[in-house]
């Protein structure tokens, strides 16, 4: 049973995407969107927890989302992928269930 992770909590402000990671099963989606986009910027104190995170998730940041908050996608970290609505649609139906973190 797979599961889509969504984070849609800045890293800064809660505890999300720490309980998400902690509790994610390896190789389920973690999707990044709204405030959640910034854990996926280099140089931040997320940066190192989520490269760790990235050889068992595969992750994911909306770009519209992303573009929204003044930031293109090399400001990105190595291996998260860039994802429009469509993707987000595809991966949510993909998968058997969607955990939002709150």
């Amino acid at each position: 049973m797979s599961i889509l992770h969504t984070v849609n909590k800045s890293p800064f402000e809660r505890n999300a995407l720490e309980s998400c990671l902690k509790f994610a099963n390896s190789g389920d989606p973690v999707l990044l969107f709204e405030d959640g986009i910034y854990a996926a910027l280099k140089g931040t104190s997320a940066e190192a927890q989520i490269k760790a995170a990235l050889d068992k998730q595969s992750i994911c940041v909306l770009g519209p989302d992303l573009k929204a908050r003044g930031f293109s996608e090399d400001r990105v970290i190595e291996g998260i992928k860039v994802v429009d609505y469509a993707v987000f649609v595809d991966l949510a139906a993909e998968n058997d269930n969607v955990q939002a973190w709150l």
